[in-house]
């Protein structure tokens, strides 16, 4: 949670708009709550089946309703200049992975950072370095995502990135 509040007052305090699910629960909540606390830009997109299991946020700068997950995740895709993932569960890997493959597509290059807390995604690093052991990924699969263990060097990064 103190990450995730780190996070929040990050994006505020460079002036960069969080873009998120519009959840008000777990820790796109905590993010979000952050940024806003700190004065931050708030553009949450949630799609109508998970507007009351979310609890949509809507107290946002901008909030946006879709009818399903594919334009949601796209929504927030073509909203954002960066990706981060912080600790979560199905659906921080199903983003994940789908930003990750539409960069190998070379769909995009926009920065992909995974906020590796504790060594939270520490087993995930593992998955994909097995992928690419057993020949099914290349090893620049790897160069597409930086991996970072706390809250300062993700705003190096971010700072190094989108400046």
């Amino acid at each position: 949670m103190a990450e995730a509040r780190a996070v929040g007052a990050l994006l505020a305090s460079r002036n960069w708009q969080l873009v998120y699910g519009a959840g008000d629960v777990g820790l796109m909540g905590t993010v979000a709550r952050a940024a806003q606390e700190a004065g931050g830009a708030t553009f949450g997109v949630i799609p109508t089946h998970l507007l009351s299991m979310e609890v949509g946020k809507r107290d946002l700068t901008s909030f946006v309703v879709t009818e399903n997950m594919h334009e949601r995740k796209k929504v927030m895709f073509m909203n954002s200049n960066a990706v981060v993932v912080l600790p979560g569960g199905a659906g921080s890997l199903d983003e994940f992975f789908e930003v990750l493959t539409w960069r190998q597509l070379g769909l995009h290059d926009k920065p992909l950072i995974v906020l590796n807390t504790q060594g939270y995604w520490d087993p995930l690093i593992a998955l994909i370095e097995h992928t690419i052991d057993q020949g099914f990924a290349d090893r620049s699969l790897l160069d597409f995502v930086q991996v970072v263990p706390d809250v300062e060097t993700l705003a190096a990064r971010l700072d190094s990135a989108l400046s």
